[in-house]
């Protein structure tokens, strides 16, 4: 078993044992989440971290979507039971970059594999995943390379 997925086991215990409702349920959802994952494919298989990293991440963002989402739609209760558990989620997973932390690592990956030009997105957008390393979000990631190579 990963060590971030006893983490979040013993966390949820805890969170159970405390009455912590909010917790509890956002941390099973999560727990649920990475065991969908681990049974996706041909064969059940254990997870690594960056792997339960990835569900983590991917549950965080189906929660600021769903907050916007509801925010929008004018159920503000709704919008902050979303938020709260997104919270929670943040708790797991790396601290997110500043814009000037994302530009840096971007302008790096980019100067190092020399991508210029809007024609080389694909590839250049690999480099600069592999360079931050799941601390920003794609989009903002896509954005900086965008923004770098002018396109």
């Amino acid at each position: 078993m990963s060590t971030l997925k006893d983490r979040l086991t013993t966390d949820m215990r805890a969170a159970l044992k405390a009455r912590d409702e909010l917790t509890t349920s956002t941390l099973r959802m999560a727990l649920a989440a990475v065991g969908n994952a681990e049974v996706a494919g041909k064969a059940k298989r254990e997870l690594s971290d960056d792997e339960v990293l990835a569900v983590l991440t991917k549950e965080a963002k189906k929660r600021r979507e769903s907050a916007t989402a509801f925010a929008d739609a004018g159920r503000a209760e709704q919008a902050a039971k979303e938020t709260a558990e997104g919270e929670v989620l943040e708790r797991y997973l790396p601290k997110q970059l500043s814009d000037a932390e994302l530009a840096e690592l971007v302008g790096g990956a980019l100067a190092a594999g020399g991508f210029s030009g809007k024609g080389q997105m694909g590839p250049a957008m690999k480099a600069a995943q592999a360079a931050v390393a799941g601390r920003a979000e794609g989009g903002r990631v896509a954005a900086e390379v965008r923004r770098q190579l002018g396109a």
